[in-house]
């Protein structure tokens, strides 16, 4: 940049050659990493590891592997997320397409009984957290918390990420009943079977389970407040895996996610609720 006139070796910054300004300032300005005290060489290490760990890593491995507290590692891997999300802006999903919801939530079987009398006041999805998915055949999967599985909440997520015209698979929940006026739908009762020739959601079930076994497994207890962020982890790994027709390696994936770094920023006080 014309604005850059120096750069100091020693500190590893640059310095601002406007008339109006002589402050220093680091690479890090204008990325996840901004106001940080933390070496790239942590940052980087934490982020190669979170996109490369099929089922995600924790805080406590991020904290072993690159030294430094659980609470910073926990902030970390949340800026770090941030950086993962799918940027489609207002593209579709369009040939076949899997659309399907899941519950996430703890299992009450692993809760002190304190928390699980809190926490589970019904049975079903109740006092769970719903999420809606859609799969494109061959492409990739996009995924958003929902409030409920009504009608015009599952339509409206549906029309959001899902071209007119295209091929669209669900199961027999009623709720997706009408879906034919804009799409080719077709259904696939559970009760009868669940796959029927092309008509199925085993790609969208393949990857509920991974979430799944990432969330109980490696992160064992999520808040529904932070798990927009684990499914924008789940979707970048899953999007940018290696498949037959896309020889996708590690360090792809950690370049691409790389590249995703500027102009976010989340802090700390916005993951807690605490502006304060």
């Amino acid at each position: 940049s014309d604005s850059v006139s120096e750069f100091n070796s020693t500190r590893r910054t640059w310095q601002c050659s406007s008339h109006h300004s002589k402050r220093e300032f680091s690479i890090k300005v204008g990325t996840i990493f901004a106001e940080s005290a933390i070496g790239l060489d942590k940052w980087l290490t934490a982020m190669w590891m979170l996109t490369n760990c099929k089922n995600g890593v924790s805080s406590c491995e991020i904290a072993r592997a690159v030294k430094v507290t659980q609470k910073t590692a926990w902030f970390m891997l949340h800026r770090i997320r941030l950086a993962l999300q799918d940027e489609f802006f207002g593209s579709k999903l369009g040939g076949e397409v899997e659309v399907d919801e899941t519950f996430i939530g703890g299992k009450a079987r692993n809760m002190h009984l304190d928390k699980r009398e809190r926490r589970i006041t019904g049975t079903g999805g109740k006092d769970k957290t719903i999420v809606f998915g859609a799969l494109e055949r061959g492409g990739k999967v996009r995924t958003t918390v929902i409030s409920d599985r009504k009608r015009p909440t599952l339509h409206a997520a549906v029309k959001e990420h899902v071209e007119a015209g295209a091929a669209l698979y669900s199961d027999a929940l009623s709720s997706y009943d009408g879906l034919a006026q804009d799409y080719a739908h077709q259904v696939i009762d559970h009760a009868e079977k669940y796959v029927d020739g092309r008509i199925h959601t085993q790609g969208l079930d393949n990857f509920w389970s991974l979430l799944k076994r990432g969330i109980s497994g490696t992160y064992v207890s999520v808040e529904p407040f932070h798990l927009f962020r684990y499914l924008d982890e789940q979707v970048f790994r899953y999007n940018n895996r290696a498949t037959k027709d896309n020889k996708l390696t590690d360090a792809d994936r950690f370049d691409m996610a790389v590249r995703q770094i500027v102009g976010k920023r989340v802090t700390f006080a916005e993951l807690t609720g605490k502006p304060n």
